[in-house]
């Protein structure tokens, strides 16, 4: 009854958790009308590290870093956080959400092809089946106008190309856990990534405070609380009570939901060219995870 009940607890924070960052696709994009890439993310990212920093302590969890442990927690800040998050987020300056999501969540194949030289698992069949599906599918999106793409398009191409593949390569060679509690760890890259990205954001980018609209700060305490606050608590839930691949399988949601939110919200294109391609690159990446 207890496994039942916590299995029923775990869905339902799968759920919040990729409603939660599927959602943030489409309000970053309408952020970025307002305020620059670096200096929004790395705003909203400080004062969600603040949050993540407070409810530890409430928990009783020390913030102390191992000495040890300090170049893991650099490298994992720099992968997990400033490539993921930073530059995911100079992406969408140049591509759609659906591009851009679909892109970023190519990362368990890219992570499946690291683990060949890093860890010295060879691809079998089925890893080839899903690389081959992953590429086909984002070809098939990105090949709607003949690859006939402008500059800026194939910057955002390259920036989500790099944070999907700088994201895996973090993962294969930080799969053992920091000697921390997990909340500590997420509010320590938070803080140190995030705060890298605004001191960049207000140096580079020199954003104007007042261009901020009611509906912008809207989208922007929903970045701060939601999914880099709430849901990264709902996650840990889901870890604790779900297996990994159950876990892993179902973040396959949020790339969906935020094409589908993008297409309401911001009015993208949605038709058979991108269901065809998030068939096949999800295809792709769920093939990878179960691998996993």
């Amino acid at each position: 009854m207890d496994s039942r009940r916590d299995r029923s607890i775990g869905f339902l924070c799968l759920c919040v958790t990729a409603f939660g960052w599927a959602l943030n696709w489409p309000l970053m994009k309408l952020l970025l009308q307002q305020w620059p890439p670096l200096f929004a993310r790395g705003l909203a990212g400080t004062f969600a590290s603040l949050i993540l920093v407070t409810l530890a302590l409430l928990r009783g969890d020390s913030l102390t870093v191992p000495r040890e442990a300090i170049p893991r927690l650099l490298f994992a800040t720099l992968t997990n956080v400033f490539a993921w998050m930073g530059l995911g987020t100079v992406a969408m300056k140049f591509v759609t959400v659906g591009e851009g999501a679909l892109i970023a969540y190519t990362m368990p194949i890219w992570a499946m092809l690291f683990a060949w030289p890093v860890l010295h698992v060879r691809p079998t069949l089925r890893d080839i089946v899903a690389l081959v599906l992953g590429v086909v599918g984002v070809a098939v999106l990105l090949g709607g106008n003949g690859f006939a793409f402008g500059p800026g398009k194939l910057v955002g191409i390259a920036l989500a190309l790099s944070c999907a593949i700088l994201f895996a390569l973090g993962n294969v060679l930080n799969r053992k856990p920091l000697p921390m509690p997990p909340l500590v760890v997420v509010a320590w890259q938070v803080g140190l990534g995030c705060g890298a990205m605004l001191i960049l954001g207000i140096v580079f980018e020199q954003p104007n405070f007042s261009a901020i609209t009611p509906l912008g700060l809207g989208c922007f305490v929903y970045m701060t609380l939601v999914p880099m606050g709430l849901c990264y608590l709902t996650w840990f839930e889901t870890l604790r009570r779900l297996p990994p691949t159950s876990a892993s399988t179902g973040m396959l949601l949020v790339p969906v939901i935020g094409v589908v939110s993008a297409a309401i919200i911001l009015g993208e294109p949605l038709g058979l060219r991108e269901v065809a391609a998030m068939a096949l690159t999800l295809g792709g990446v769920t093939l990878a995870v179960q691998k996993a």
